[in-house]
């Protein structure tokens, strides 16, 4: 199955999920425990979803299926979806607002590019030189190629975290 969508996923659960139901839960790997919870939390198309970790234990390939299919339940059922994540994909593909709470207090309430702006204090500058050189020789040679890297949102939770100042 390439696209998860909404009418997909209740055939999903009928076809791909029977070899489960006669399965105890406590036997089934994580990966195949979260996709028939995801399945169940469905069942009755919620206005309000609440989601804890939901692609833990996914492959790379069905956490992307999964992202994209809560996007897609999103827009035609207009529901809010809340999600708690520690995978940074997660939060930049799923969240158009961002709560960061920590030690039970709100530390940030805004929009992902709002933290990013807010925290990422710093760029990372790094130069290719045409020919291997010192720093202190870079006005005698030709730089081949330039990247300037903002701070990545991993970084910058990181940091909060961490306990660096950043107010």
């Amino acid at each position: 199955m390439s696209v998860i969508s909404v009418t997909n996923l209740k055939k999903y659960y009928r076809v791909y999920q029977k070899e489960f139901l006669k399965v105890q839960v406590r036997k089934l790997f994580l990966g195949q425990r979260m996709k028939c919870e995801l399945a169940a939390s469905l069942l009755h198309s919620p206005k309000v979803l609440f989601l804890d970790e939901p692609i833990i234990g996914l492959d790379v390939v069905m956490q992307k299926k999964i992202r994209d299919f809560l996007k897609d339940y999103n827009q035609k059922f207009q529901a809010t979806i809340i999600l708690t994540s520690h995978y940074m994909d997660d939060v930049k593909e799923l969240c158009r607002r961002v709560i960061i709470i920590d030690k039970g207090q709100i530390f940030f309430d805004g929009r992902l590019d709002q933290i990013i702006k807010k925290y990422a204090d710093h760029k990372t500058l790094e130069v290719i030189f045409e020919d291997p050189v010192a720093a202190k020789l870079l006005t005698k040679f030709h730089v081949a190629d330039l990247n300037i890297t903002e701070s990545s949102i991993e970084d910058i939770i990181r940091e909060i975290f961490t306990g660096r100042d950043l107010s």
